[in-house]
């Protein structure tokens, strides 16, 4: 059972990723034996997420923007855009592995120069991208979309019995389709076959339009002032 208390380390501010003109500071959870599979889903539950096995939430002084968002998986209601997107989602073939398929790194590439050249993560690197994904605590599944049975987007999904957390996605940039959210369907879907309840999207932002795409899932669930709400 996860500490009543744990030690916060808090990074000085620097500029934030998501709001122009704002800084940004994380708390970075250093107690070493909370870093392991039951004690990060409790934590995940307060809303901390991981970055390979750093535990970390936003702790910033004069900004709450940054809000940890869940979908309740039986009681997700798809508006019309979705319903036309689970009618693509159907179109393809979907498949979770224990490992990336062997054509994830030149996607992963394209992605990255097409989406993020201005981002931490440019240029893509393997090395960089398993320090981020991996952890030698959690496990992680990697949900494959196919079309056609060519690699069209990858989504890398931490998994326990009481949630899924959806921790990166990575796509064929110029798809007509909108694969981001078709890959939150497809988890959506493979949590609602495995009886989970939540599915974990990571922080909102509503001043980043990057991210609205999140708040389309409904119902769902923000974590604001130590509350589910």
């Amino acid at each position: 059972m996860i500490k009543k208390s744990i030690q916060l380390g808090i990074m000085p501010p620097s500029p934030c990723s998501y709001l122009p003109g704002q800084t940004e500071s994380v708390a970075i959870v250093m107690d070493a034996d909370v870093h392991c599979t039951d004690a990060y889903q409790i934590l995940l539950e307060s809303g901390f997420r991981r970055s390979g096995n750093s535990i970390y939430r936003p702790q910033c002084l004069h900004c709450q923007a940054c809000q940890s968002l869940r979908i309740s998986v039986p009681d997700f209601e798809p508006t019309k855009s979705q319903k036309r997107q689970l009618s693509q989602l159907k179109r393809l073939r979907t498949e979770l592995k224990p490992n990336l398929d062997e054509a994830w790194f030149p996607l992963y590439k394209k992605y990255i120069e097409a989406r993020h050249r201005n981002g931490s993560m440019y240029p893509a690197d393997r090395q960089d991208f398993s320090s981020f994904i991996e952890s030698d605590w959690m496990q992680t599944g990697y949900l494959h979309l196919y079309q056609e049975e060519k690699l069209i987007a990858v989504a890398v999904t931490d998994i326990s019995e009481r949630g899924y957390s959806a921790l990166y996605s990575f796509f064929e940039p110029h798809h007509k389709w909108s694969l981001g959210s078709l890959c939150v369907l497809a988890q959506l879907n493979h949590a609602r076959e495995n009886t989970i309840h939540w599915l974990y999207l990571g922080f909102q932002i509503d001043g980043c339009e990057a991210m609205n795409y999140k708040s389309r899932f409904k119902p769902h669930q923000r974590f604001v002032a130590g509350k589910w709400r």
